[in-house]
């Protein structure tokens, strides 16, 4: 569905008094936590932007997650804040089955962070939820109508492709107790689209990365990273640490406040051309909730997170102990884990306690 702008009249320009100074910080600001929240300012402007506005619009996929889940989802509470379910996916398919030689078939949740924007929106917290972990998966309908029982014991990264986002999220929400305000999904080929439209991350390592899978060799130090690099990256597993998807998370939680970082210090609109190639990337690999499947919601969404900072941002992995049955797999660990769902529930600060993984990483 193609959403137009609302409002077409003309904008005041940009450009600030002779004499002050204030609009290259309020800039940055505006550009903090979405890039798509520029591409609205910059396109919706004026009327020859329209049809780029209408091109980028049409690009995001929307899932309708209220309705396909259901009843019996957990009740918004008022001091809750913002709670947003992030799925980095491994599909194949497309522009992806370039960028990955497995014999995979399908997509799953490579990647999955539960972002809880505390209310006042001046910081944030990153649960990641190891793909490994074992968990029950609850009745969920498939999006043709197909209706798939509850399983216990299935690998969390694996309800994506069984049975959809919806159940994803779904299970996410069974799982916490905490509802998901908003969904949001982006695949391998939009994940390099978007390193290499910004032009590049800088991470520091301190210690070597050698992955014989995918060829990446990186020293310890530090290292800007293209988007091919930035994927090999946040996906090595045997080439760092223990080889465990755990540590992996300690990388993908680096890169994440590394990229985050680097869309908040770029002027991105001191450069039309550069912001449009950004949300071309972004929005074509995109999913979302239908709440947030346009531009203009983006953007009302982007900023209304201006003021987090993600130098401030606490990145915690779900608790978790290896499984008594299968020491390849791991379940949340108690009463850790129920102490940070309990703080996300209640808008309070995670106690030391919950950041402590039993299983490491």
């Amino acid at each position: 569905m193609t959403h137009a702008p609302t409002d077409t009249s003309p904008r005041r320009s940009r450009r600030a008094p002779s004499g002050r100074r204030a609009a290259a910080p309020r800039r940055r600001r505006v550009g903090r936590w979405v890039a798509l929240g520029l591409v609205t300012v910059v396109l919706a402007a004026g009327g020859t932007g329209y049809w780029l506005y209408r091109d980028l619009d049409g690009n995001i996929k929307g899932v309708d997650i209220d309705d396909a889940i259901g009843g019996g989802r957990p009740e918004k509470l008022p001091t809750s804040g913002q709670n947003i379910l992030i799925l980095g996916s491994d599909s194949r398919a497309g522009a992806n089955a370039a960028l990955d030689k497995g014999k995979v078939s399908g997509a799953r949740s490579d990647t999955a962070l539960v972002m809880h924007i505390p209310e006042g929106r001046t910081k944030a917290v990153a649960v990641s939820i190891p793909r490994d972990t074992l968990v029950t998966r609850p009745a969920c309908a498939k999006s043709d109508g197909t209706e798939v029982a509850s399983a216990k014991r299935v690998m969390f990264n694996s309800i994506y492709a069984q049975v959809g986002p919806a159940c994803v999220v779904k299970t996410v929400e069974q799982m916490s107790g905490v509802r998901m305000d908003h969904y949001m999904e982006i695949d391998f080929a939009g994940f390099k689209g978007l390193v290499d439209a910004i032009g590049g991350v800088t991470v520091t390592l301190d210690e070597p990365i050698k992955d014989g899978n995918s060829g990446l060799d990186l020293g310890a130090g530090t290292h800007r990273l293209n988007g091919t690099e930035s994927l090999q990256f946040v996906r090595t597993r045997y080439g760092y640490g223990d080889g465990s998807d755990l540590g992996r998370i300690g990388l993908q939680q680096k890169f994440m406040i590394a990229l985050l970082s680097e869309i908040k210090k770029q002027d991105l609109l001191g450069s039309p051309t550069k912001t449009f190639k950004i949300a071309d990337e972004l929005t074509e690999s995109l999913t979302t909730d239908s709440d947030l499947a346009s531009l203009t919601e983006l953007a009302e969404f982007g900023r209304s997170m201006n003021g987090v900072d993600p130098a401030s941002m606490d990145t915690i992995m779900l608790p978790v102990k290896y499984d008594t049955q299968d020491p390849n797999r791991v379940v949340a660990a108690q009463p850790q884990t129920e102490q940070l769902w309990e703080a996300l529930r209640k808008d309070q600060d995670i106690p030391e306690s919950a950041k402590k993984s039993p299983a490491g990483g």
